[in-house]
Parts: structure tokens; C-alpha cells; sequence
């Protein structure tokens, strides 16, 4: 993986990932297809929507279909039938989100899967492997991500765990970046950065963000957090999120993003514009003519009104999910492309905090 910086405008820069799939601009979002699949979206749609890299799940694909199926069938992308570049996540998340079925000790993380109940092993090196045998193009460390408000106690475990496995984790041949932990504690944070840019790593993200705080504390986190961090590497902001998160973490001179928000609200009638987040399933819609946004280029914005849009919703018709989900991940391209732009022709500061959080 190259990574190259090609404008800036303060903080913020443009750059360039080259990977052995295929290269991509950043900032960059990554729509995520968990489970090999971005839910009710082609492949061709993506791309037609701006976006050049997915993020998929390593946890959920282990279980099924399994990596050793993925592999046998030539890999996630040929399996997808996606051509282009491949971020999988740990399974990290999960040790948070999954903490009613998983036990954590020095040696990883035991998983009672949510499926069947069978116990599976992760443990850093597995997850590894298992993103290999996947075929990721950039790929993550197991990590600890500490619960919000921090218990000081459970802070510093989490903290050394997530080092401690990073250092057991660094036998790749893909592009493995280092995970800065440590939640709303600069000096954690700092720490973290400091330790693991000491290892020289292809790239940082920073995890534990978007878990309860408040969003000015995770803006000041964040810029604080990417402050510390190498400007030669790209900065991937996990789990992050709405519009307004993009953009503070891109003016703090982050690069990368993936977030659920641009399906799963579309596929609850919840509509990214460029006048704030349209609520579908409401009343007044019923004989609205217009499109969710006039502006905006997308088949769903072309072809449908907002009344018919809410009736797919009301009648629970699969076109209105597919549809809106559609349009917000063409939202979020046009987003990152907008500010691309802004950055090279030094507009950034314009560029508004908005929507808010629904």
C-alpha cells in the first residue's frame, strides 16, 4: 500500500491509497458490507455512487460463510463481485457490541457465537489470518475498545491488551494499521499514539470513538488524537459516521471513514439531503411530488417522488428501502467528492457542520 498527500488546506489534506486492487482518493468513505454484501446495493450502483472501497466484517464472515469458503472461491471480491479495494475490520467492535457473549483474557477474545452458540477463538493472530485467507486489501488488529464513560481501571486493561496484541499481530503480507485506543482520555490517547507509531505501521486508525460521548467531545478527541499521529500515513476514523462527524474529522486532518448510517437509515425512510435528514415515513410527505433532493443525481432522486417514496415505506414495498439506501450512499460520495474539492481549492472552512444527529 502507497499512500501520497496531494493537497492541503490546514489540517485537512487530499491523498491518494494505492493498493494491489486499485486505487482511491481520500478522504474517502467506505460503505459497509458486513457480511460481504452492502445491504440491497450492486457493486455497479457503488460505483456509480462515487465510492471506491468497501469495509467488510471479519467477525461475522469467519462465521459464515467461513474464510476458507471465501478463499476457495477466489476471495471476497471475486465473491462479491466487487473489483476494487477491501478494508475487514477485526472483530473488534464486536468485543464491544457482542460483550454478553464473549470473554476477554490475555490471549484473546472467546466468542459464544450469536448464531448457534459454538465458541470461536479469536485470537491476534487468527485474525490475521482469517483477513488474509479474505483477501483484504488493508486489514485491522484484534483490539480492546473501552466502554464510555471510562472506568480508569478497565481503561488501562483495555489499553494494554490492545498494545499487547498488536505486537503479536504484525506478521502480514497486507497493509495492517495500528489502532490508537484510550476513549476521551488525551493522555491514553497519547500513549496509545505514541506507542504504536514507535512500530512504524502502514497506517493508524483511531478506534473507540461514536460510543456514548457527546459529539463535541469526540470532535476534540479526534483533532486531538490526529494530531498525534504521523502526516505521512493515512488516519482512519472507525465507526464514524454522520455528515457532521465527516466533516470536523476531515477538517482535523483525518482520511478515512466507514459507518452503517448511510443504509440502515435508509432502509428505516430516514433521507441524507443537502437541506438536513428528511423523515420519510411522515405525514406530510403523503403528496409530495418532489424528489428527496432536487440536486442530487442519483436514480432514486430521478425517478421517484417523495410520496411515492413514503408509500413503498407504508405498504412495506423492498423498492423504498432499496432506494433511499440508494440515495444516502450517493450522498456520502458526493460528500467526500465535495470535500476533496473544497480542500484543493482552500473552501474547507466553509463547509458547515450539519446535519445534526436525528
Amino acid at each position: 500500500m502507497n499512500f501520497t498527500i496531494t493537497a492541503r488546506s490546514g489540517k485537512a489534506r487530499v491523498g491518494r491509497i494505492e493498493t494491489a486492487h486499485g486505487a482511491f482518493e481520500t478522504p474517502a468513505f467506505m460503505p459497509c458490507g458486513t457480511k460481504a454484501a452492502v445491504k440491497g446495493l450492486e457493486p455497479r450502483e457503488l460505483r456509480d455512487a462515487g465510492i471506491d472501497i468497501l469495509l467488510c466484517n471479519t467477525y461475522h464472515l469467519a462465521l459464515r460463510p467461513g474464510e476458507a469458503t471465501v478463499a476457495a472461491m477466489g476471495g471476497l471480491r471475486k465473491f462479491m463481485g466487487w473489483d476494487g479495494p477491501i478494508l475487514t475490520d477485526s472483530g473488534g467492535y464486536q468485543v464491544f457490541s457482542l460483550a454478553q457473549f464473549r470473554k476477554i483474557s490475555d490471549e484473546g477474545v472467546t466468542f459464544q457465537s450469536h448464531l448457534d452458540g459454538a465458541t470461536v477463538k479469536f485470537t491476534p493472530e487468527r485474525v490475521v489470518e482469517i483477513q488474509e485467507a479474505l483477501g483484504s486489501d488493508i486489514l485491522m488488529p484484534l483490539d480492546e475498545p473501552i466502554p464510555f464513560p471510562p472506568d480508569p481501571k478497565v481503561a488501562r486493561l483495555a489499553l494494554d491488551r490492545t498494545h499487547a496484541w498488536w505486537k503479536r499481530s504484525r506478521a502480514t503480507r497486507g497493509a495492517l494499521f495500528a489502532i490508537v485506543q484510550g476513549s476521551i482520555v488525551p493522555e491514553l490517547r497519547k500513549e496509545s499514539a505514541e506507542t504504536l507509531a514507535a512500530t512504524d505501521p502502514p497506517g493508524f486508525a483511531l478506534g473507540g470513538f461514536s460510543m456514548g460521548e457527546p459529539a463535541s467531545q469526540m470532535d476534540e478527541m479526534v483533532a486531538y488524537t490526529a494530531s498525534l499521529l504521523p502526516d505521512a500515513k493515512p488516519r482512519y476514523l472507525m465507526g464514524v459516521g454522520m455528515p457532521r462527524d465527516i466533516v470536523a474529522a476531515v477538517k482535523a486532518g483525518v482520511d478515512l471513514f466507514d459507518c452503517i448510517l448511510p443504509t440502515r437509515m435508509g432502509r428505516t425512510a430516514m433521507a441524507f439531503t443537502s437541506e438536513g435528514l428528511l423523515r420519510l415515513r411522515n405525514a406530510k410527505f403523503a403528496r409530495d411530488e418532489r424528489p428527496i433532493d432536487a440536486s442530487c443525481p442519483c436514480a432514486c432522486c430521478r425517478g421517484f417522488t417523495r410520496a411515492y417514496l413514503r408509500h413503498c415505506f407504508s405498504v412495506d414495498e423492498m423498492l423504498g428501502p432499496k432506494l433511499v439506501s440508494l440515495h444516502n450512499v450517493q450522498y456520502y460520495g458526493r460528500l467526500m467528492k465535495d470535500l476533496r474539492s473544497a480542500i484543493r481549492d482552500g473552501s474547507l472552512e466553509k463547509v458547515d457542520l450539519w446535519p445534526k444527529a436525528p
